[in-house]
């Protein structure tokens, strides 16, 4: 069992996001010789605007299964509606900075018939990030941390990821390391020392593949670390000294809309730890949470009762947990 944490601190982008769907596949207008000259459109058969960014889904679960954390991230100057909806869900917003010259991050995403996603990114006011200062949550002086607490580093561009890995190295405070969105901006060099130092690190079976060929010694960090692999339909596997977790996906009702999935897998998974559950429960919560989001057309328009949500887990897992 594990030790639950004093203070989870939810770190990425808020962000508004634009969702379409696009009733073919991508992959049928593509020419594999003309790759090199694309210029296509697409007409999409549904559109809309949900909130969205790293942070504000992964806290969105926590708020639903009750789980205190600290919201840290910059929201722009249209967070308005956003913020409405977060403060009657109880989500404490006193540490989301306001860019008040600047639009709230916003996601452009187009998906396929098969889940295939293009997605344009426009950071606004999450290029505020970087300057977060996270001793600025501890009331001493010195921004004293504690070790019994746990951040996440969301997505927040590489500039603002690894200001907050470096301040969290730092200050001692552990963290989930959570490098996918910033591959392809981070040099080797900082790359390793994000991992390296990470209590956690999670991606997706690609991005993990990703973080192996680039460090060379990634079998020996590895070791010394909780790595977890998100597998999308296939459920999950969690790597932790030596031991290997297998978690099965949760069964949809529906298949609407990936987005959003991976970062409800993540809330619910640090739910987990919140309650000191194991890696192996705590991974099966990840999976439930993520299930609802993808049977719904954005990433926060799932909502669920604790009850309910500890009867779906029994229906999937054929045991019990009390949230």
């Amino acid at each position: 069992m594990l030790s639950s944490y004093l203070v989870i601190i939810i770190t990425g982008t808020i962000a508004y996001d634009y969702i379409m769907n696009f009733p073919g596949r991508f992959g049928d207008h593509i020419l594999p010789d003309r790759i090199h000259q694309i210029n296509l459109s697409f007409i999409v058969d549904k559109f809309d605007r949900r909130r969205g960014g790293t942070a504000g889904n992964v806290s969105y679960t926590m708020a639903l299964l009750r789980t205190p954390h600290t919201l840290f991230s910059v929201a722009g100057k249209d967070f308005t509606e956003y913020k409405k909806t977060f403060q009657k869900l109880g989500v404490n917003l006193k540490n989301v900075l306001i860019d008040k010259k600047e639009f709230t991050s916003t996601g452009f995403s187009m998906n396929d018939k098969t889940n295939n996603q293009i997605w344009g990114y426009f950071y606004g006011a999450s290029d505020g990030i970087k300057d977060l200062r996270l001793k600025s949550l501890y009331s001493h002086p010195k921004g004293v941390a504690s070790k019994k607490d746990l951040l996440l580093v969301g997505p927040s561009g590489a500039q603002g990821s690894m200001s907050l890995v470096k301040q969290a190295i730092k200050l001692g405070v552990p963290y989930m390391f959570d490098p996918g969105f910033i591959l392809t901006q981070v040099d080797d060099k900082d790359l390793k020392l994000g991992v390296e130092n990470a209590k956690y690190l999670i991606g997706n079976d690609y991005e993990i593949n990703i973080i192996k060929k680039r460090i060379k010694s990634w079998k020996n960090i590895f070791s010394s670390k909780i790595v977890i692999t998100t597998l999308g339909e296939n459920g999950a596997v969690i790597e932790s000294q030596g031991k290997i977790h297998r978690i099965k996906p949760a069964k949809p009702a529906k298949v609407l809309d990936p987005t959003g999935a991976g970062d409800a897998w993540r809330g619910g998974f640090m739910s987990g730890l919140q309650r000191n559950f194991d890696l192996q429960i705590c991974g099966q919560i990840g999976s439930i949470a993520s299930v609802y989001a993808v049977e719904n057309y954005g990433s926060q328009e799932h909502k669920y009762t604790k009850k309910e949500f500890e009867k779906r887990y029994r229906q999937n897992f054929g045991s019990l947990i009390k949230l």
